[in-house]
């Protein structure tokens, strides 16, 4: 009868290797991604925002509004109500030297405000260089927009005009005009966020690289250790006389 070989590896070995190399993988994700986050975090500034550089939005009609930005968070009210979500901070310049509004409104309301008036809708922005597209309504000019009523955060004047906006669920919708609702809009807009979940995640997500890399080394472990030798039975010992 021929002997059993020993050195050659048994499927379960080579799977807790093959597991064990994918667990590692994903530990090696994790510890990058939160890396990522947590330097991100570190790049705010003095206020806290972490923002876009100046980019020019433009158009020759009376406004530019953003499509529906859809913030439907599914998160208990406790959390919706707190700072968890974080703030978004708009600021806008006119470059042109008019007075310029800034402001954020339920998409609902931006879109009865603007419904038969000419605006521009911003589809798509790309960057490195930067290209906004836009969808062009025509109609007539609207009423100034200083004088409505029903905008969550606003602001307007010469200048740089800012706006801090705590994040909601809902559906909302960002417009730039000309304060006294005139055409050609052009304006400089930054964009920024202070995102205070970016340290947590980073943690988070780099502690369960950690985790995955315990696993990773045990499977590893387990896969590669030679077998232990099977024992040679004791001899038995002689009958007495």
């Amino acid at each position: 009868m021929s002997q059993q070989n020993h050195s050659s590896p048994s499927g379960g070995r080579v799977a807790a290797v093959v597991s064990g190399a994918i667990a590692g993988f994903l530990a090696f994700a994790l510890v990058v991604a939160g890396a990522v986050l947590l330097y991100a975090n570190g790049q705010k500034d003095h206020d806290g925002y972490l923002s876009t550089g100046s980019d020019r939005f433009h158009t020759s009609t009376y406004a530019l509004a953003t499509d529906d930005f859809d913030n439907h968070t599914d998160v208990p009210d406790w959390i919706d109500d707190g700072a968890a979500l974080g703030h978004v901070r708009l600021k806008a310049t006119s470059r042109d030297g008019k007075p310029v509004f800034v402001g954020i409104a339920p998409t609902k309301d931006v879109k009865a405000y603007l419904s038969g008036t000419a605006h521009a809708n911003v589809t798509d922005v790309e960057y490195s260089p930067f290209h906004a597209t836009y969808r062009t309504h025509g109609g007539d000019r609207p009423a100034p927009p200083v004088a409505q009523r029903f905008w969550t955060a606003s602001a307007n004047g010469h200048g740089t005009q800012t706006v801090q906006w705590k994040v909601r669920s809902g559906n909302w919708s960002i417009v730039v005009m000309n304060a006294d609702g005139s055409a050609n809009v052009d304006a400089g807009v930054r964009a920024g966020a202070d995102a205070p979940w970016l340290s947590t995640a980073g943690w988070i997500t780099i502690g369960g690289g950690a985790v995955f890399a315990l696993l990773a080394g045990t499977l590893v472990y387990v896969g590669v250790r030679r077998p232990r030798e099977p024992r040679e039975p004791a001899a038995l010992a002689p009958a007495a006389a």
